[in-house]
């Protein structure tokens, strides 16, 4: 008798099985405006979109807390939540969160865990509702869920780029992949010398970018401001080079991406490929450019820089030196 394939998941890769394991959902009922394929899925109900997003953190997959405090650990895991609902053009509103839990965590860290994720409602004006807790045999593990709220016609998806728009990245990159990588070089030194104190001073805002950040809440504010919506909008959670193409991907369109033009804290490779820097990267017509990036130079006394333009073309990018293609083989973070 022949044994049943198997096939492991690393011969798909991340986006490879979210395809499979979505490619025959069917969607039953009216109020399920948009399912899978987005940051957040949105939901009809009378005049306002309910907008939900659900983030899962796994200890020794997402989070090493032999340098990650467990305040920081929370306030992270609800702010992640909180950037797929901008990504959406919409505003987070209610948060749940569900821990697994082994029995090597006291009570006491629990709730310096919760004080992180309780410190990030009040920061960005949400309500924490509910959730659930379970015993774990595997570490600390983290679900949370987001709930927003949208107005209709207003939200923001990854489908509607068209040729000769402008792509805009509300800040720079790279930062908080350079955080990850001092501290896992920190901890291998820590690993061989317990008695060594880690040499982190100097570098309290790449630390910051990786342990405690910041979703864009001030970009959606400018774009409501300004009546602008963008016509299609992510947030860079695994790298540029990765998360662009899902909007090319569902919009149809291929990318041109000026390299020089790309704000970086670090080299170029890292900040296009490093992932969890939480910025906004959106779309938009010229004329909606001229204006928002007017509004950005007078709230933060710097323009809006695009970093590319969307063009015809297969779902690929183009990247430019000096306004000449060069060949790269960038890819963002890689989850399998």
């Amino acid at each position: 008798m022949s044994e049943t394939k198997r096939t492991p998941i690393s011969d798909l890769g991340e986006f490879g099985l979210i395809d499979r394991i979505t490619k025959d959902i069917k969607i039953e009922n009216t109020s399920t405006e948009k399912g899978v394929g987005d940051d957040a899925a949105v939901l009809a109900y009378g005049s306002k979109k309910t907008v939900v997003s659900t983030d899962l953190l796994l200890e020794g997959i997402h989070f090493d807390l032999v340098y990650t405090p467990l305040k920081h650990l929370g306030y992270k895991a609800a702010v992640v939540n909180f950037s797929d609902i901008y990504a959406m053009n919409a505003e987070p509103k209610q948060l749940l969160v569900a821990i697994g839990v082994s029995g090597r965590f006291s009570v006491e860290d629990i709730d310096e865990l919760y004080s992180g994720i309780r410190m990030a409602c009040e920061a960005y004006g949400v309500d924490l509702v509910g959730g659930d807790t379970s015993a774990s045999m595997t570490g600390l593990t983290i679900s949370a869920t987001a709930i927003g709220e949208g107005e209709e016609g207003k939200l923001a998806y990854r489908n509607g780029a068209k040729p000769k728009e402008l792509i805009c990245l509300t800040g720079n990159l790279g930062a908080a992949y350079m955080g990850l990588q001092l501290l896992e070089r920190e901890k291998k030194v820590f690993a061989g010398n317990d008695k060594v104190q880690p040499m982190l001073d100097g570098y309290s805002y790449v630390l910051g970018r990786q342990l405690k950040p910041e979703a864009r809440k001030d970009t959606i504010k400018r774009l409501k401001e300004n009546g602008i919506v963008p016509t299609s909008m992510i947030d860079i959670s695994d790298g540029l080079a990765s998360d662009l193409v899902h909007i090319l991907r569902a919009s149809g369109t291929g990318a041109e991406i000026d390299t020089d033009a790309i704000p970086t804290t670090a080299s170029l490779e890292l900040a296009v490929t490093g992932g969890e820097d939480y910025k906004l990267l959106f779309t938009l017509a010229p004329d909606d450019y001229a204006r928002l990036s007017d509004n950005y130079r007078a709230h933060f006394g710097m323009p809006l820089h695009p970093v590319g333009r969307i063009v015809t073309g297969p779902p690929t990018i183009q990247w430019l030196e000096g306004g000449r293609p060069v060949a790269k083989e960038w890819r963002g973070f890689v989850h399998f």
